[in-house]
């Protein structure tokens, strides 16, 4: 739960000592000397409340209340007063104040109401989130198709992901998809209704990325082959991530940043703070038995595009492409569904395999597999193909396949 409250007071020594009771509470102040530096805090996705003096030069906590019930009738304003008046507290609940209480108030009073009032606030926020996913169905189930498991893995990460509302690191090969699939985060989280905004990595600017940040404002910002992005970028990236920006940033990648990471081309510091939530997409070729699912979906949504009847995909056709590599993943799969369902080409396959080069393939495909399903354990995955360990590992060599890259932890 977020433990944020706006606190507005004029006075700084009031502000001060409300700030220093908050923060032995475990809440985090955020302090404003007047509506005017309040204003820009007070939003339908401020997760946190407000506490303000009524009394104030300029526009009073009247003001201020009647502003926030208008950005969020739902927003817990809780406003204090020096002057025991009690037509003001009145006026104050019959305008929609959460409670009134009277200065100077001791911690005993007034943590309660606070501890109150943020509760009352996450719980509205939560029934938000529960509705916006009601009403907008599952983006994931949706968006990502797929009936294997390693495909119902990434919908639970991309959900987790979503649900968390933290910066997230997608990673997957060429080709798999990661622009969609941080697309499907945006979606699924609490800020679907916000800016989705995209920026490629290759050169982009200090002055681009603040220009993004601005027009992803309370949304979300990919910044697709974060490798990419120059040094100067990152490390005005990671500041702006410190600070708090109020945009998710979704870094997506096919390549292995550890790997730029230990050589010093990209920032450490940068590194480990998005891949503390990381999704990775898996290839197709250790998802084998999605090909053909994909594929029928594809080339309905090609034919439908271009007005046509989706021709008939015959069995011989799914085992041709059920023993092709697929180097170019989801988006090589789609380019060809388009080419079948629009009859451009012809589909014989494009590569004469023998026998042998067909079975290896499939024998590959079975060996991936079987690490998926054990995590990495090459004794359980060899005993679940009825294969002596020796000979496991021999495959794994011959494929140049490592059982520890199979490894969840």
């Amino acid at each position: 739960m977020n433990h944020s409250v706006l606190v507005v007071d004029d006075d700084s020594s009031v502000r001060e000592a409300l700030a220093q009771t908050l923060e032995l509470a475990n809440m985090t102040p955020v302090l404003a000397s007047a509506f005017i530096a309040a204003k820009d805090h007070i939003s339908p996705n401020f997760e946190g409340i407000i506490l303000s003096d009524i009394r104030m030069p300029g526009r009073d906590g009247f003001y201020l209340l009647d502003h926030a019930r208008k950005i969020d009738p739902e927003l817990p304003v809780i406003l204090l007063t020096g002057e025991g008046d009690i037509p003001m507290a009145v006026r104050a609940v019959g305008q929609g104040a959460f409670d009134f209480l009277e200065k100077p108030c001791a911690p005993d009073d007034l943590l309660p109401v606070l501890q109150r009032a943020l509760k009352t606030r996450a719980l509205v926020l939560e029934n938000r989130r529960l509705k916006a996913l009601v009403e907008s169905g599952d983006p994931a189930a949706r968006m990502l198709i797929g009936l294997s498991e390693q495909s119902e893995r990434l919908r639970n990460q991309v959900r987790r992901a979503a649900g968390l509302d933290v910066d997230v690191l997608v990673m997957g090969p060429q080709g798999s998809g990661v622009s969609k699939v941080a697309e499907v985060i945006h979606l699924s989280s609490t800020r679907s209704k916000a800016p989705f905004e995209k920026r490629a990595g290759s050169g982009l600017t200090v002055d681009a990325l603040s220009d993004a940040l601005k027009k992803a404002q309370s949304g979300s910002l990919l910044i697709d082959e974060i490798g990419q992005v120059p040094a100067e970028t990152q490390m005005m990236l990671l500041e702006q991530l410190e600070n708090g920006i109020g945009v998710r940033v979704i870094a997506g990648s096919t390549q292995n940043l550890q790997d730029k990471t230990d050589i010093g081309a990209f920032s450490a510091d940068l590194y480990y703070r998005l891949e503390a939530m990381p999704v990775r997409i898996p290839s197709l070729a250790e998802r084998p038995d999605d090909i053909p699912v994909l594929f029928r979906h594809y080339v309905a949504q090609a034919s439908e595009q271009a007005g046509l009847t989706a021709p008939e995909i015959s069995q011989d056709i799914v085992a041709d492409l059920m023993i092709r590599d697929w180097p170019g993943n989801a988006r090589a799969l789609m380019a060809e569904a388009m080419r079948f369902a629009l009859g451009v080409e012809d589909r014989a396959t494009p590569v004469d395999l023998g026998l042998a080069e067909q079975m290896a393939r499939v024998e590959r495909s079975l060996l991936i597999q079987a690490l998926l399903r054990t995590g990495g354990s090459a004794s359980v995955a060899a005993e679940g193909l009825q294969l002596p360990r020796k000979t496991f590992y021999d495959k794994l060599t011959r494929h140049g396949l490592k059982a520890e890259d199979y490894r969840n932890d």
